[in-house]
């Protein structure tokens, strides 16, 4: 009676795999956690890309533990971050221990599994990026005129207290230029350009990176327009009347250098 009832079980569960085949239905793919990024060493957010779904509804989930402990855990939050997305919020974020974590997807017909991650929050920093990008051509009357740059650091990032050092890079290029002009900042968050052509439109944008992680995105584009103006002679800022003078062009240090109201620019 026994050995009826297990081979009806049996004959029960062929038959319905083979349908389920025969539909084009399989156990799901196996997923991958591509990226962990966390913008300030605070919080981080983990994503991974779904495998086939089998053709049948997916489920999925992130467990964890961290290293030195057996205990798992599974994912505190599966919204902030988005689909296919799992975010540690503070309490649950431990700098200088490393996470151990995978992914499982389940369907009516199996299970399989990611591999392994080990994620160190340390090496995972990636900052939003600077914000009040202001660009603005100065001219002051004695001196030679400059393109001043100046914005703040993404709010996310507390820099009084030490914990954080950002660095950053500014670059910038005419409007129709295919190549950007790329300038270091170092921890300043204002800077000066002089080499700037007359007359054209440009693009300024700034970008930022911790001293342990990734350079962020970079900032939106912010234009600014070089006024054309007439090419002064050099030395012109030591006179008043600067539109007495006839525009022309003198050699520095061996290349042409032409100086205006709004810019200066080099020649080669």
């Amino acid at each position: 009676m026994k050995e009826n009832v297990a081979s009806a079980t049996v004959f029960t569960l062929l038959l319905f795999l083979n349908t389920c085949l025969l539909n084009g239905q399989l156990p799901p793919g196996k997923p991958e956690i591509f990226k962990c990024r966390s913008p300030n060493k605070e919080t981080f957010t983990c994503w991974w890309r779904p495998g086939t779904d089998g053709g049948l509804p997916t489920n999925y989930s992130l467990t964890y533990h961290r290293e030195g402990e057996t205990l798992m855990h599974e994912c505190p939050d599966y919204i902030t971050g988005g689909p296919n997305s799992c975010h540690f919020g503070k309490q649950y974020t431990s700098m200088w221990r490393t996470y151990i974590m995978m992914v499982n997807a389940t369907n009516q017909m199996g299970s399989s599994f990611s591999d392994e991650l080990y994620v160190d929050v340390t090496y995972i920093v990636q900052p939003d990026p600077p914000l009040e990008l202001a660009v603005e051509v100065k001219q002051p009357e004695d001196r030679k005129p400059y393109l001043w740059i100046k914005w703040s650091p993404p709010t996310l990032i507390d820099l009084k207290t030490g914990w954080f050092t950002l660095l950053y890079e500014i670059r910038l290029k005419p409007e129709k230029a295919a190549e950007w002009e790329i300038h270091f900042a170092g921890q300043q968050t204002e800077f000066k350009i002089l080499s700037l052509h007359p007359g054209q439109k440009y693009l300024v944008q700034v970008r930022c990176k911790p001293d342990h992680g990734y350079w962020s995105a970079w900032s939106p584009a912010t234009f600014i327009q070089i006024p054309s103006g007439d090419p002064l002679m050099l030395g012109a800022s030591h006179y008043k009347n600067l539109k007495s003078y006839r525009p022309r062009k003198i050699s520095s240090q061996g290349r042409l250098a032409v100086f205006t109201k709004a810019t200066l620019t080099t020649v080669q």
